[in-house]
């Protein structure tokens, strides 16, 4: 399945991400024209797949138009305020889409951002999400720009949904409450978490559609290190004109290449210690080892200052858990210091069976490598068992017994 980044060179607003994703999948402009008709609160609105060129890049823009007029002057940018721009209370237009002949994947994502929106506005104004109405966002040119954006979405049905760093802009925005900071309060609460950049380049950049959009479909601290095969890119652009840079969102389709050892993350901890007896440093790897979320504890002898001999300590844990594991180091050791970072490891795989092996209850590690499964006995399991000769049996069979289960 395609994984999408969404890459927000001139921002993000909502006929942006639309158009990024028509230049992308051009095949489906009819079936986004059809979809749209059937959305009562949008009678009478007709849909434009304008193709763009602003001397530097190629693209699409997608244009709203009512009465054979669009309106221009609410794409993206709220330079003035329109002037036929009303309200229209979250209840009823959560009833229109729940009401329409939308398919219910389409309404499923509009309800959400539209949800987003609310809980957004509702935090700022201080009121119930279910009380909020919307000014700017309940226009019929960003309703459809969100039952656009919900269809596409449900239509390419990505696996993931990945966001590169937004561009935080600066001014004032003209709204129906008046002039307010850019990013808008609405957008700011929406963007909570995500990467911010300010690339000097001023006025709206991210507009609340498209943060609804953002924040509905990606994780804040989300992004992928894994290795894709680049398969496609499609180019979005809005009605403002930035001077030096393409008004645009570049969205960037990618085949994910399975791997039988995807990779994760995982928290690594480090230090020396040299003033710890043995036996106590013994019991506090044990102790660090039954912790939540270690996942391993290695030591090795290495050679410090003035040739003194010292155990290097290498902790492994789940990254949730990185404070708890230097907290109890802390506690445990007597290291006044450790190293720690996240890193990426691949893991293969695995579970683990229980065998009757001659009558032994014998657990066995089962490993799906690239070249196939491997077998491995559990060391624990032939604890008791006298004579190296008689545990090397034990091994070999679960060995044959594994690969003759793999050749049926």
């Amino acid at each position: 399945m395609l994984e999408l980044h969404l890459d927000p060179l001139g921002g993000v607003a909502g006929d942006m991400f639309v158009a990024a994703l028509l230049h992308l999948r051009p095949d489906l402009e009819t079936g986004l024209a059809q979809a749209i008709s059937l959305c009562p609160m949008i009678e009478g609105v007709d849909v434009e797949f304008v193709r763009h060129d602003d001397g530097t890049l190629t693209g699409r823009r997608f244009v709203v138009r009512r009465d054979n007029s669009p309106n221009t002057e609410h794409r993206h940018h709220h330079d003035s305020l329109p002037h036929e721009h009303g309200h229209s209370d979250w209840r009823r237009i959560r009833a229109a889409l729940t009401t329409s002949k939308l398919d219910r994947k389409t309404v499923q994502h509009a309800g959400a951002i539209f949800s987003h929106l609310a809980a957004a506005e509702a935090r700022v104004h201080g009121v119930d999400a279910e009380d909020v109405s919307f000014h700017e966002v309940g226009a019929w040119d960003s309703i459809a720009d969100i039952v656009a954006a919900a269809w596409l979405i449900a239509e390419i049905d990505a696996a993931r949904w990945t966001v590169g760093a937004l561009p935080l802009g600066s001014g004032r925005v003209r709204t129906a409450h008046g002039l307010l900071p850019v990013p808008a309060p609405a957008t700011a609460i929406l963007l909570e978490g995500f990467l911010m950049i300010d690339d000097g380049v001023g006025g709206e950049r991210v507009t609340p559609t498209g943060a609804a959009i953002v924040r509905h479909l990606c994780d804040p601290t989300g992004s992928s290190r894994a290795t894709r095969r680049l398969v496609g890119s499609g180019y979005g652009f809005g009605a403002r004109k930035i001077p030096g840079l393409s008004n645009c969102l570049r969205v960037l389709a990618f085949d994910a290449i399975e791997s039988l050892a995807a990779p994760e993350r995982v928290a690594v901890l480090e230090c020396e210690i040299d003033d710890q007896t043995g036996e106590d440093l013994a019991q506090a790897i044990d102790n660090l080892r039954a912790l939540a979320g270690v996942l391993d504890v290695v030591q090795a002898p290495v050679f410090g200052k003035k040739g003194r001999m010292m155990t290097h300590l290498r902790v492994l844990a789940d990254p949730r858990a990185r404070e708890d594991a230097l907290a109890a180091i802390f506690e445990e050791t007597t290291t006044i210091g450790v190293r720690h970072s996240l890193v990426e490891r691949s893991v293969l795989p695995r579970q683990t069976q229980a065998l009757d092996v001659n009558g032994r209850a014998i657990r066995r590690k089962l490993v799906e490598r690239p070249s196939g499964r491997t077998a491995k006995a559990e060391a624990d399991d032939l604890v008791g068992v006298a004579g190296q000769a008689a545990r090397a049996e034990l091994r070999r069979r679960v060995e044959q017994m594994s690969a003759e289960e793999n050749e049926r």
